[in-house]
């Protein structure tokens, strides 16, 4: 559905833009004015860099082969970085050379009144298309501002159609200024100095485009949300005790790739650890439907092999910072307990929180009528890496129940 939005904002900047290039020309045939010359070949610019957007949605739908087994999502991304190349040495170079050539010679501008009404229905059009970009793009930006929804989008067309629309609209006010000073001083070089603010606004346009599509081509990241409900739904079963480490990217707007490392339990069998896996990919798709292709690795949890400088485990940090992790059978160490009142053994059991005498610890002893917790070894007396009963042959199994989430 998105894309759908997303192609309808294409669509309609590339008949507005259409319209709005033979409007141009016309007018630069009367008037020979330079700033009608800039905004002209602006918006037929404008109109190639929407056929290119809409051959990259077209190629991008291509299934899977056995040489792009990921798919040609990213062919979106490709195209949308031509436009911005295009945007520039089309639209930026030729207006800013056109403007400092009319600077140097300048020409008289006629029938400019012809030029300031073909503006203003230029201006009438591009708003057409500049607000049905907004609508569309309001339906998927989620209250986010316009900056940052430009810069965090997954789908160029619309941040492209939207930049392309508001760099429009500005170049209109800069060709009315120059125009309307040429015909008030009776000098071009007010028109060429139009042709060249316009050049240097389509390239800032064309250098924003580049950059934002350069990241997306190089592969980005899943946003922050993404991501957070991804941790959420691999650490929601009982067979994952917790994400270690979590990398996606986008190989295309609508697909994401998931590679996550978790930990289970030390003593679980192949089986339970596949079925397991099933299970949280399901979940996984089931929040995050375009999460295409998943790799979940299995692991024993070491927290002291964890680098909190990795991108990938800062991942899952941010991911989890409104949750505590779960904690099951983790073969983690728990922090170390208080040392005891009174030195004791090293080899007995006695409780270390329990001053007071009692009977010397035995392997008989630990058949009392009180369930007392002086049965509870400390972990160094303990075989198992977590929490457990003593060792003692009448002691609790060694699994233990999983903790409740805190």
């Amino acid at each position: 559905m998105k894309a759908v939005q997303g192609m309808r904002a294409v669509l309609a900047a590339l008949l507005a833009n259409l319209g709005i290039a033979a409007v141009k020309f016309g007018a630069f045939a009367l008037t020979g004015s330079a700033s009608m010359l800039a905004e002209s070949v602006h918006s037929l610019a404008d109109t190639g860099n929407e056929v290119l957007l809409l051959i990259g949605r077209g190629r991008a739908d291509r299934p899977r082969s056995e040489e792009h087994p990921f798919g040609y999502g990213r062919e979106r991304y490709f195209y949308g970085f031509v436009v911005s190349v295009m945007l520039f040495t089309v639209g930026a170079a030729f207006s800013m050379y056109d403007g400092v050539h009319k600077m140097l010679n300048p020409g008289e501008v006629h029938d400019a009144g012809v030029a300031l009404a073909v503006l203003g229905i230029a201006a009438v059009l591009e708003t057409f298309s500049l607000r049905t970009g907004i609508k569309e793009a309001n339906q998927v930006r989620a209250g986010r501002g316009w900056g940052t929804f430009i810069r965090r989008a997954k789908a160029p067309e619309l941040p492209v159609v939207l930049l392309e629309d508001m760099a429009a609209l500005l170049g209109l006010g800069f060709a009315f200024v120059g125009v309307s000073l040429a015909w008030l001083t009776r000098s071009g070089v007010w028109d060429g100095a139009g042709s060249l603010a316009i050049g240097v606004l389509l390239a800032c346009a064309a250098a924003i485009l580049a950059v934002e599509t350069k990241s997306l081509l190089i592969g980005e990241a899943a946003s922050a949300e993404v991501e957070r409900a991804i941790v959420t739904a691999i650490e929601d079963g009982p067979e994952v005790e917790r994400v270690i480490h979590l990398r996606t990217v986008h190989i295309g707007p609508d697909s994401i790739l998931v590679a996550a490392k978790i930990a289970v339990r030390s003593d679980d069998v192949a089986t339970q650890i596949a079925s397991g896996i099933d299970a949280a990919e399901r979940r996984v798709r089931t929040v995050v439907p375009i999460a295409d292709t998943i790799y979940l690795e299995p692991d024993i949890y070491r927290p002291a092999r964890s680098d909190q400088t990795d991108p990938s485990i800062r991942a899952v940090l941010r991911g989890r910072h409104i949750r505590p992790a779960r904690v099951l059978d983790s073969p983690s160490p728990p922090k170390p307990p208080a040392p005891p009142n009174s030195p004791s053994p090293p080899k007995s059991s006695s409780p270390p929180k329990s001053p007071s005498p009692s009977k010397s610890p035995s392997r008989s002893s630990s058949s009392s009528n009180s369930p007392s917790p002086s049965k509870s070894s400390s972990p160094s007396d303990s075989p198992s890496p977590s929490n457990s009963p003593s060792a003692s042959r009448t002691a609790e199994p060694r699994h233990i129940p999983r903790q409740s989430e805190t």
